[in-house]
């Protein structure tokens, strides 16, 4: 009985810890992610106040957080939509890989911490935060903008090589042979390949087995079907995130509408479970001697993320303040970086690398925002000063005078 009480005060106090720092960050006007890892710091072992009875059931809800922000990332797309996205866009996800993966492998290896916490590392600093990315479009007024089908393509071919880059870690982190590993990536490939043809074909008969006019009766078959289908993804060692991805893929039209609506309160519960649970397991005293790496990769990555989406922007014919627009907004990490890190911090390879990540994406998760509303005023303006003073030196006499067109903002909000 006692241990139940102290169980409930923990869980609780938790709970109205997260509300509260959720209310906090709305008025600051910025993610709460990294309140919610500061708080897993403050009451992790070594932090102010270690919990003790709560935890294990902070695990489980931490690992339905992780369930249900990919459920709701697939829920956002149709296969259809990825289908051509893949087909149009998938240069600008090569650059983004290129660019923003290699710098965190190559700073693993040049810390010596071997090839499989190298691949970890690439994979935080690869992918952004598309839900830190959405509120800021939304808080700034850019969805109408003609960047924003830009970044929301980077976003979804990064959600895409997801289903490829988690089985891969998963059998990286386990140990297993190159062939099991082949077998494991194999059989993630072709799963989802296979949901995919389903979603395309069959999504409509999909959507109507699950539908439901009853919002409980929905609620109960959406979440029981992707609990079902993550511990099977992950009992044959692909993903149970994936799995859930590819569930929330297959459901389309009014019935990934309705579960999306009653599905993201529950969801932004246990993601907030998720990023304190990450942080129980982060030392606070292990964070000071990795700040410094830490810091150098969040400024070599964001210039990495700001050259993707200027580039990206570039080659769709958005104007150059657009291309700014959107480089700036694509600097964010967070839930998936620290998934990507959590999985390793559970496999126990490298004892810094998660204090590491935690660092990164608290740098990263508030420059984030600042950088979706600064670069483009501040290139600009660098810009301008470059061209006055190209201005004032003096022409040649014997080189005729070069017109100045300046160019349409065509990344104005579309009607």
């Amino acid at each position: 009985m006692h241990s139940s009480a102290v169980f409930l005060i923990e869980f609780g106090a938790i709970i109205l810890g997260l509300g509260l720092l959720g209310r906090l960050a709305g008025r600051l006007q910025f993610s709460p992610i990294p309140l919610y890892l500061l708080a897993g710091l403050a009451f992790g072992e070594g932090g102010l106040l270690p919990l003790g009875a709560s935890e294990e059931f902070v695990a489980i809800g931490a690992e339905i957080g992780v369930i249900l922000l990919l459920l709701m990332l697939g829920l956002e797309y149709t296969a259809s939509d990825l289908v051509s996205n893949l087909k149009t866009q998938y240069p600008a996800g090569l650059v983004d890989m290129a660019l923003n993966a290699l710098p965190g492998a190559a700073l693993a290896l040049l810390l010596g911490w071997g090839p499989v916490a190298a691949v970890v590392l690439a994979g935080v600093t690869w992918i952004s935060s598309s839900g830190v990315i959405a509120k800021v479009l939304g808080d700034l007024g850019r969805l109408g903008n003609r960047e924003t089908p830009v970044i929301l393509s980077i976003l979804v071919l990064e959600d895409l090589a997801m289903a490829v880059y988690l089985p891969i870690i998963t059998a990286l982190l386990a140990g297993v042979s190159l062939a099991a590993g082949s077998v494991t990536l194999a059989i993630a490939l072709g799963v989802a390949g296979l949901v995919l043809f389903v979603a395309v074909r069959y999504g409509r008969v999909i959507s109507r087995f699950v539908s439901s006019d009853d919002p409980e009766k929905l609620l109960l078959v959406v979440l029981g079907l992707t609990l079902l289908v993550a511990g099977l993804a992950q009992q044959l060692q692909v993903s149970a995130a994936v799995g859930a991805f590819l569930v929330g893929i297959a459901l389309s039209g009014e019935v990934a509408e309705g579960a999306h609506n009653l599905l993201a309160p529950l969801r932004d519960l246990f993601a907030a479970v998720f990023f304190v649970f990450f942080g129980l397991h982060t030392d606070p005293q292990s964070i000071p001697p990795v700040i410094l790496p830490a810091l150098a990769l969040a400024v070599v990555t964001a210039l990495t993320k700001i050259a993707t989406g200027y580039w990206a922007a570039r080659r769709a014919g958005i104007s150059p303040k657009g291309r700014w627009r959107a480089g700036g907004t694509l600097v964010a990490r967070g839930e998936f970086s620290i998934v990507i890190a959590g999985l390793a911090v559970t496999a126990g390879i490298e004892p810094d690398l998660g204090p590491l990540a935690t660092a990164y994406v608290l740098v990263l998760v508030v420059l984030g925002p600042l950088t979706a509303r600064y670069t483009e005023p501040i290139a600009l303006r660098l810009t301008a000063r470059r061209a006055a003073s190209a201005d004032a030196v003096p022409p040649s006499r014997t080189a005729p005078a070069a017109e100045s067109l300046e160019p349409v903002d065509d990344s104005r909000p579309e009607r």
